[in-house]
């Protein structure tokens, strides 16, 4: 009768995985990956709130893209940021909108 030679085994931790597996730095769970500062609610449904005006009013998504990140001269600063930041910025957003789509 021949007898196999016993297969090299690794060295293995207390639950039964192999050294190695136990050397992997382990994933940390629910970690906080968002390291900007969250919108209030507040802030959240006021930047909704303009968003889909702008959509609404400008023509369409591109229109309304353009305007509300690109910095205007009237309002002094970048229409989204004005209207998330305040309720009278809002307002201002809100009217420069309205103005815009009057004008064509």
């Amino acid at each position: 009768m021949v007898s196999a030679a016993p297969a090299a085994e690794q060295p293995s931790t207390e639950a039964g995985e192999p050294a190695e597996a136990a050397r992997r730095p382990m994933r940390r769970q629910f970690v906080n990956r968002y390291k900007a500062p969250r919108l209030s609610p507040e802030e959240a449904d006021r930047q909704g709130r303009v968003t889909l005006m702008a959509f609404r009013m400008l023509g369409g998504r591109d229109q309304a893209m353009d305007f509300l990140n690109t910095h205007d001269p009237v309002l002094a600063g970048r229409p989204l940021d004005l209207a998330v930041a305040s309720a009278s910025g809002f307002e201002a957003v809100e009217q420069a909108i309205a103005a815009r789509a009057a004008r064509g």
